[in-house]
């Protein structure tokens, strides 16, 4: 019989990398996300000194923060589709040039609209590097291997996060807050050269595309309505209006007409099909409380020590390790763990525990806490933080398979920074509120009847150096007094995430990256079996030839 030609690869066999390999593609993407990453956290500390220098009030300064979450939200389960689609070498290099275009337009910002724009852009391409790191690593690492590259990329985001705000502030103490914005550029470009360097995927089957705008512009709307709603209300309507019902049908009618589409359309932005297993389901909710406490809390301890603590932006950063190392260590040993185990939900659950008691710890400070105590609830909040990060997307990723996992991961860090930019968005706005309560009454034991913190619309401006000392403290006190319950309402969260994870049933994560690859071995023999089939076939369908005569 004559040998079989060998087979070209079927669309579901997948190339086996070595770790080596791994390694490789990993450095070039993670430069990517820790040059995104730092872009945040480099800022925290400087946003105080930048809100006061472009007269910000405390809601613009809220605003200018969930810019970026809101467009990082918004794009990330688009960017994660189209990681399934195209090219997604080409997708991370686009977004590493909307970043280096982002961070130069905010660097030259004089005003907080143009401010605001340029983080909206940078929020753009945050969402496609987170997306699309998540794409490639679901690409090319099976979910057993991946809680150990998962633990180096939460490694990355810790570093960063540690480094960022301590860079920042020693930034805008030394140079100027606009420093903040060009520094991150030339580690762009750096990662851009690697990514060129060290990216080689498989090139994709040719298929006919087909993008869902629809399902693209309803998600947006669906996504900002929440955020619109707490920015205003309370300030130019009450919490309980008919503005605010009319917020809430809307959003109810849309977030309808966003499911209806996504499960009609061929090519969904959302896979609410691949979503519905119960896995996914318990995930999306237990996401909740990790975005808000991977968001809220850098955002508000920043604020709180130097807002509340009268601190400079470089001590503010020094302040704020204990919860960075305590996410750092738990996202890399975490990572290794479950790895090893083969199992994710006993260290979520640890952790979930942790990031409870942070939280809840968090929120009983005020202005005679002493640091330590603060210390010790970060510290815990950042070890619970640390494990859910990573590890809520690992479990849904282990249930689609590799042609799905784009869109899927995409989707899981969609909910997680929505949940993140809306509650960010809340508890701004219970900040704000409580900070020009606790003002007005301040100043009134002072015999001040005139808020002097207060801008013409009731809320409370930054900029305090120009105030008499009394009043100034009055100011910080009052700030300090503030996180407490903002903190707790976080808390509360994350109880929801807590019980989402004890809900769920942990799946053992399986060995190879496709959900059923079959053995190339196999293949070989039944495509060569299939061929002496078909040869068979032919032959008894032969019209039989007469005897040839002598």
């Amino acid at each position: 019989m004559t040998a079989a030609k060998p087979m070209a690869p079927s669309a579901t066999e997948h190339k086996v990398y070595t770790h080596q390999e791994i390694l490789q593609i990993m450095t070039a993407l993670l430069a990517a996300l820790f040059t995104a990453m730092i872009s945040t956290t480099i800022v925290s500390t400087a946003l105080p000194t930048i809100m006061a220098d472009l007269d910000g009030t405390q809601r613009q300064y809220t605003w200018v923060i969930t810019a970026s979450l809101l467009a990082m939200t918004v794009v990330t389960p688009v960017w994660g589709k189209l990681s399934d689609l195209f090219n997604k070498k080409t997708l991370a290099q686009i977004a590493i040039l909307l970043f280096v275009a982002g961070s130069i337009a905010a660097g030259l910002a004089t005003d907080i609209t143009t401010m605001m724009s340029a983080r909206a852009v940078q929020g753009v391409a945050m969402g496609g590097l987170m997306a699309l790191v998540q794409s490639i690593m679901g690409t090319i690492i099976a979910p057993k291997e991946r809680g150990r590259y998962a633990g180096y990329m939460g490694g990355v985001m810790a570093v960063a996060t540690v480094s960022g705000p301590l860079l920042g502030g020693v930034i805008t103490d030394t140079l100027n807050w606009r420093w903040c914005f060009y520094v991150p550029v030339p580690l762009a470009v750096v990662a851009l050269i690697l990514i060129q360097m060290k990216l080689h995927l498989p090139v994709k089957a040719h298929r006919t595309i087909k993008i869902d705008y629809v399902g693209s512009v309803l998600i947006a709307i669906t996504a900002a309505l929440p955020m619109l709603w707490v920015t205003f209300a309370g300030n130019d309507y009450d919490w309980i209006s008919w503005q605010s019902a009319l917020f809430l049908v809307a959003f109810v009618v849309l977030a309808a007409l966003t499911v209806i589409v996504e499960l009609r359309v061929p090519e969904p932005i959302i896979p609410i099909r691949v979503l519905r297993n119960k896995t996914a389901a318990w995930m999306i909710v237990a996401s909740l409380g990790a975005g808000v406490g991977m968001f809220g809390s850098g955002v508000f301890l920043t604020q709180y020590f130097q807002l509340g603590t009268g601190v400079t932006p470089t001590q503010a950063g020094l302040m704020t390790i204990p919860m960075i190392l305590g996410q750092l260590l738990s996202s890399t040993v975490g990572g290794q763990i479950v790895s090893k185990m083969g199992q994710w939900k006993p260290v979520m659950l640890v952790g979930s525990v942790l990031m409870v008691i942070g939280l809840a710890g968090l929120g009983t400070i005020d202005h005679n806490t002493s640091y330590l105590f603060v210390a010790i609830f970060m510290a815990l909040m950042g070890l619970g933080v640390g494990t859910l990060v990573q590890n809520v997307v690992l479990a849904v990723q282990n249930t689609v398979d590799v042609t799905e996992v784009g869109a899927a991961s995409a989707a899981i860090a969609f909910f997680r920074s929505l949940a993140g930019a809306i509650g960010v968005s809340i508890l701004g706005a219970v900040l704000t509120t409580r900070v020009g309560s606790n003002i007005a009454a301040g100043l009134g034991e002072l015999g001040i009847t005139k808020n002097a913190t207060a801008g013409g619309s009731g809320d409370t401006q930054l900029d305090i150096s120009g105030l008499p000392a009394p009043v100034r403290e009055v100011f910080h006190h009052s700030y300090a007094d503030a996180f407490g319950p903002i903190f707790m309402i976080a808390a509360v969260i994350a109880v929801i995430s807590l019980i989402a994870i004890l809900a769920v049933r942990g799946t053992p994560l399986r060995t190879t990256v496709g959900m059923a690859p079959p053995k190339r071995e196999e293949t070989a023999e039944a495509s060569c079996a299939e061929q002496e089939d078909q040869a068979a076939e032919a032959a008894l369908a032969a019209p039989e030839q007469p005897a040839e005569k002598g």
